[in-house]
């Protein structure tokens, strides 16, 4: 069943209710999802997450999160990534891709590829390959934008490659200020250390995240691990 709204748009409207008419946030979900033909708001919530995995996750995304993508080579990360990107602009969001790894031509092929459509979704995300990029650089490229647009950063790991620019915890904390500011939401894609292999787990978690300096990954509300055909979405505590 379609919605009339993205699920984080009457997440908002629930909150706003519930305010407004002095009842609990769940009764006021509970009302939304009756809105939108379901019983309860968790036959509503489970309902979204039979489709595909970035439709799952963008639909879990509040304003202002940050996001990590996280898994070995080849695993899909830097695929999901660029589908979040596409499911956020065919629901008529700002969408843009910043990119350390690919060459836009790169991108843009990616991107074409993915999109089962006419290709509208493909060309209307906005891509950056800049050897700038960098927490201000990005700061200073999204500034403006509306609540709920969204960027993927490819990839955490390379953001401070350069001598020149922060320390890849300043930039980590500074970005999370600014989404919080502005309500924009950042998906990082992340490298996962090779340990992890080692180690005889099914899947990584956010203590395989390769990091050679310290950086502080409660600043993520969520994060999704990848590995051999399987993933697991979870809020970062």
């Amino acid at each position: 069943m379609k919605l009339s709204a993205p699920i984080f748009q009457l997440k908002r409207r629930a909150k706003l209710m519930a305010r407004t008419d002095g009842i609990a946030l769940n009764e006021a979900l509970d009302q939304i999802a009756r809105d939108e033909g379901f019983a309860r708001w968790s036959l509503l919530s489970a309902s979204m997450t039979s489709g595909p995995l970035s439709e799952t996750i963008l639909s879990r995304l509040e304003h202002g999160n940050l996001l990590l993508l996280a898994g070995r080579p080849g695993q899909g990360k830097t695929m999901l990534g660029l589908k979040l990107l596409l499911d956020a602009a065919r629901s008529g969001r700002r969408a843009v891709l910043f990119t350390l790894e690919l060459t836009e031509e790169q991108a843009q092929r990616r991107l074409k590829t993915l999109d089962e459509a006419d290709g509208a979704a493909a060309n209307g995300i906005e891509v950056s390959t800049s050897d700038e990029i960098s927490a201000g650089y990005i700061m200073k490229y999204m500034a403006g934008s509306k609540p709920g647009t969204i960027a993927v950063i490819d990839y955490l790991q390379l953001l401070d490659q350069q001598r020149s620019k922060p320390v890849l915890s300043e930039q980590l904390k500074s970005l999370e200020d600014f989404a919080r500011e502005t309500g924009v939401i950042l998906g990082f894609i992340s490298q996962i250390d090779r340990s992890f292999e080692a180690a005889g787990k099914r899947l990584p978690d956010i203590h395989d995240v390769r990091l050679p300096n310290f950086v502080d990954l409660g600043l993520f509300d969520k994060a999704c691990f990848l590995h051999g055909g399987e993933a697991q979405l979870q809020d970062v505590l």
